[in-house]
């Protein structure tokens, strides 16, 4: 590990205010890594086993890439941040935002790490509040719906690919008509 994973494996900054405790997921150990993948946070199962995606969730978005599983956890491929590296816990309507602490200690000094980004996939609201700022639109659908504003930038904005989202890619097809087949022939592209 780099000394920054190992500054970052060691972090306790939002102790007290996780369940489970911190446990750090995060994939960025190598600079040659060609993808960036921006979610929310480690759902319980991520956190149990400390790989990213390691999930249904992950499933799904592994076929929205167009990639296998070796690919994906590829380091020189493939780097994974999430905003909130810990398992925030279970709310109400499912888990708890991203702890707020984490992206602005951690994100910056992560990106650096990665000269050779060809495209970062901003997954859900908080990643594209955070990387999109004033220039995301009045809703994640509405923000999804105009990705081609954003691609200049090295951004695709994308609907987290968790199973709960079910409902939304019923009532939006063009999402899996219109941007995933642009996704997967950005990714071979960026990976060959």
């Amino acid at each position: 590990m780099t000394p920054l994973l190992n500054d970052i494996a060691a972090c306790t900054v939002c102790a007290t205010h996780l369940l489970l405790g911190p446990r750090p997921v995060v994939q960025a150990g190598d600079p040659r890594a060609k993808i960036r993948i921006i979610g929310q946070a480690p759902g319980l199962k991520v956190h149990m086993s400390g790989i990213p995606f390691n999930d249904a969730s992950g499933d799904r978005l592994r076929d929205w890439l167009g990639v296998t599983p070796a690919q994906f956890y590829d380091e020189s491929l493939f780097a994974i941040m999430p905003m909130g590296f810990c398992y925030p816990g279970r709310g109400k309507g499912g888990d708890n935002p991203p702890r707020p602490e984490c992206a602005p200690l951690w994100h910056e000094r992560v990106r650096a790490t990665l000269p050779d980004i060809k495209l970062t996939l901003l997954i859900g609201a908080y990643a594209q509040a955070h990387y999109l700022g004033s220039r995301r639109k009045a809703t994640l659908g509405d923000t999804v719906r105009a990705w081609r504003d954003y691609i200049d930038d090295g951004y695709l904005p994308l609907v987290h690919p968790s199973p709960r989202n079910q409902i939304w890619l019923k009532r939006n097809p063009w999402f899996e008509t219109e941007i995933v087949p642009y996704l997967r022939s950005t990714i071979m592209t960026a990976l060959t």
